[in-house]
């Protein structure tokens, strides 16, 4: 099967953290994006949010929109409450030819909680889950309807964050709900993601590809780092410069026939990762993994 390599703007600018890469402009990123030999990418804080902008901004460095995060509410609200919220985003995707939505629930969550200690995060009740299953596989078959599938996103400070969460949800969520997998947040998180993927192969729609230095990992586990402060000490990078076997990843991705994206979004401190140089690394190495995992790549050349 056919995938295209994209990559998140994290790498250049960081929308948590403002200081990080905060004054570099839009078009920076995008060119550096399409020199590094990227096909897309996601959406990021200083992206226009009108297609009629946006839209010719990508067509002139070559690159397509891949898709979009988008901070969530479902289990703090009602179907239509969050889809009307998050119809202008979805709107924007579609427009621009994207997917899938990249779906976070930060439910019961603050933004300051990035700084705060990785064991301080919100939690759902045994009692809770079958009824949250049914609320956003409503939602994800609205999203559908809609033309834009949900990618839900596992992550570091929220409800759906760890292994067993993750099994927890496949299992109360119906088909409609795609799962972004993300290498970096499932190690981050203590789980196992070779074991995680094959668990969950059939539904997956997104592949996040963070690589992870593990004495950072191991170190951040240990002290009960906030996200940001092991993000800081480098606990993340691009493909090819951590510890994680992307091969183990991508190979049975291939086998199943995953035909979507495959995207390096690995935030780091701009002032230490130069972003060229690590979108570069990223790019070449997952391109050449992909390639010997049996995907054919689909590249800028053709």
């Amino acid at each position: 099967m056919s995938v295209r390599i994209g990559i998140n703007p994290i790498t250049w600018t960081n929308d948590d953290v403002p200081e990080l890469g905060g004054d570099t402009p839009l078009a920076i990123c995008l060119a550096e994006t399409s020199q590094a030999g990227y096909r897309g990418t996601e959406l990021g804080g200083k992206f226009p949010r009108q297609p009629a902008v946006l839209g010719p901004i990508l067509e002139a460095y070559g690159l397509d929109l891949v898709s979009g995060w988008y901070d969530g509410r479902i289990l703090e609200r009602g179907v239509e409450e969050e889809f009307d919220a998050t119809l202008p985003h979805l709107t924007l995707l579609r427009a621009l030819g994207a997917k899938h939505v990249v779906y976070a629930d930060t439910s019961r969550g603050r933004h300051d909680a990035i700084h705060a200690p990785i064991s301080q995060r919100p939690r759902l009740e045994d009692g809770e889950w079958q009824a949250y299953g049914r609320k956003i596989t409503k939602l994800a078959e609205r999203f559908a309807d809609f033309g834009v599938a949900l990618a839900f996103h596992h992550h570091m400070g929220t409800i759906v964050e760890t292994d067993a969460e993750i099994d927890r949800f496949m299992a109360v969520t119906g088909e409609a709900v795609g799962l972004l997998f993300d290498t970096g947040h499932c190690l981050f998180s203590g789980g196992d993601p070779v074991a995680l993927l094959r668990r969950h192969l059939g539904r997956v729609v997104h592949f996040h590809c963070k690589d992870v230095r593990r004495p950072i990992l191991e170190r951040a586990r240990a002290e009960d780092m906030s996200f940001m402060a092991a993000v800081m000490d480098g606990i993340f990078t691009v493909p090819g410069d951590g510890s994680v076997d992307f091969l183990a990843l991508l190979t049975p991705l291939a086998e199943r026939g995953y035909d979507g994206w495959l995207v390096v979004e690995a935030e780091q401190d701009p002032a230490r990762a130069h972003p060229l140089t690590y979108a570069t690394k990223g790019y070449s190495a997952l391109l050449a993994t992909a390639r010997l995992a049996g995907f054919d790549v689909k590249t800028r050349d053709g």
